[in-house]
């Protein structure tokens, strides 16, 4: 087979390749002799059918799966052997001719091939890197003592309203007299938060506000130029409140107030597992260690961060076949047109560009990844998973479990693969770089 490749502006590619019969005959006899030997055909046993009736029969199926197939390995040879750095799949050119397999060979096929732009990058001492990590304080263990005693807290009734209270009442439309409304709208058990209306002058009038008093106030003063909170108030269509300027008496029937839990033995236990935490001092020094782990995860995510962006800046501008590597997403996104390519086109260049970066890094630092790499990544995203739900004390067999499901789906393991690989090479390069440490608060 004669493989030729132009390369005339270094990113976009074009290999020709002549297939001679030499480079499949041999696979389409073996595949003729594989199918005589299964072909059920009337008249004759199994494996007796003459030879030139196997050829007659499936002989051009045979040709296009070895002309098919000769034609991918050379491609995938001439890449390897000839160390090509190529975007995505070789595509099948515009320029290609017509071929007729049932013509004597050769034939030709060209193919466009999308190249990887040169270019540099290294990173060592010289390079300085900003590394910023907040510190834990008594105010950051307050905060979250806070939010673990409002997420366990709960509604109590009360008779007189204040700030944040939620507010059950019936609602009707006044006249310009005060009274109710002939027609009017009315509606019963609407739920209010005060505390949420935008002008002061509206909400001063709940200050204070009794159980079974009445409050007026005008929907469309309160809530300026938004229909649709005038109409979830109401109960109304949007449509139906464009022209709603009256006042409403709103009759206040249940107030409830949101209490913080206690900070006691029960919220210790909720939070990380029966008797694990048995007093507020052993509370807070759980919760420092806690937020120490966050911060530092929070500072290796800024540190990349701020990696990408140094050598994106000291990579430059790359030039990339652009019009080919739309053709590749086209073809990798079937069920997208080309709109969807235009419209995350740009931003699929600059995660290409990084992506790149990242493996001449991985190069430079040699980094290589193993399945317990990918694990290890796997059981941190299951943590991540259950921590979002406020559970942070789930037993090591569920989260093995948990990172095991994931593993086995095949549409996120090039994620965590390439997750396992970023947390390597960012820990390698806090080894490298220069660190200019930075403390925020």
């Amino acid at each position: 087979m004669k493989v030729t490749f132009d390369n005339p502006d270094k990113v976009n590619g074009q290999l020709t390749l002549v297939v001679e019969a030499s480079d499949y005959e041999k696979d389409v006899e073996k595949a003729l002799k594989a199918y005589r030997k299964q072909a059920d055909i009337p008249g004759f046993r199994r494996g007796t059918v003459p030879m030139g009736m196997v050829r007659h029969r499936y002989g051009n199926a045979a040709k296009v799966d070895a002309v098919n197939r000769a034609v991918a390995d050379g491609l995938s040879k001439y890449i390897t052997d000839n160390k090509l750095s190529v975007l995505g799949e070789p595509l099948p050119s515009e320029t290609q001719e017509p071929v007729d397999l049932e013509a004597p060979a050769p034939y030709t096929f060209v193919f466009d091939v999308a190249l990887t732009p040169a270019f540099e990058i290294s990173l060592t001492a010289d390079d300085k890197i900003e590394y910023a990590i907040a510190t834990v304080d008594d105010k950051a263990i307050d905060d979250r003592i806070e939010a673990y005693a409002s997420r366990k807290g709960s509604y109590d009734k009360v008779d007189s309203y204040k700030a944040g209270d939620m507010l059950r009442g019936d609602i009707t439309e006044l006249d310009d007299d005060g009274n109710a409304k002939d027609g009017g709208i009315t509606a019963e058990g609407v739920v209010m938060m005060p505390e949420y209306i935008k002008v002061e002058e509206q909400k001063a009038l709940f200050a204070d506000a009794k159980k079974d008093s009445v409050v007026v106030f005008n929907p469309r003063t309160a809530y300026p130029e938004s229909d649709v909170e005038i109409a979830s108030l109401l109960r109304k269509k949007k449509e139906e409140v464009a022209d709603i300027t009256s006042n409403f008496g709103y009759k206040i029937t249940e107030i409830s107030r949101y209490t913080p839990a206690p900070v006691d033995q029960d919220l210790f236990d909720s939070v990380y597992g029966k008797d694990s935490v048995k007093s507020e001092e052993e509370f807070r020094t759980r919760i420092a260690d806690e937020l120490k782990t966050e911060y530092a995860q929070a500072a290796d995510f800024g540190f990349m961060q701020s990696v990408r962006k140094y050598c994106e800046d000291k990579v430059g501008e790359l030039t990339f076949p652009e019009a080919l590597l739309k053709k590749v997403m086209i073809a990798r996104n079937k069920d997208k047109d080309a709109d969807y390519v235009e419209k995350n086109f740009d931003a699929s260049i600059k995660e290409l560009k990084w992506h790149l970066i990242k493996e001449r890094l991985i190069k430079q630092t040699e980094i290589k990844l193993d399945e317990q790499d990918v694990r290890a990544t796997a059981k941190e995203m299951a943590r991540m998973q259950f921590a979002q739900y406020g559970m942070n004390n789930v037993p090591e067999e569920y989260i093995d479990k948990y990172a095991e499901d994931m593993l086995g789906k095949s549409d996120m393991i090039d994620g965590m693969i390439d997750r396992a690989a970023e947390q390597k090479l960012m820990q390698k390069l806090k080894t490298v770089v220069t660190l200019v440490e930075k403390s925020e608060k």
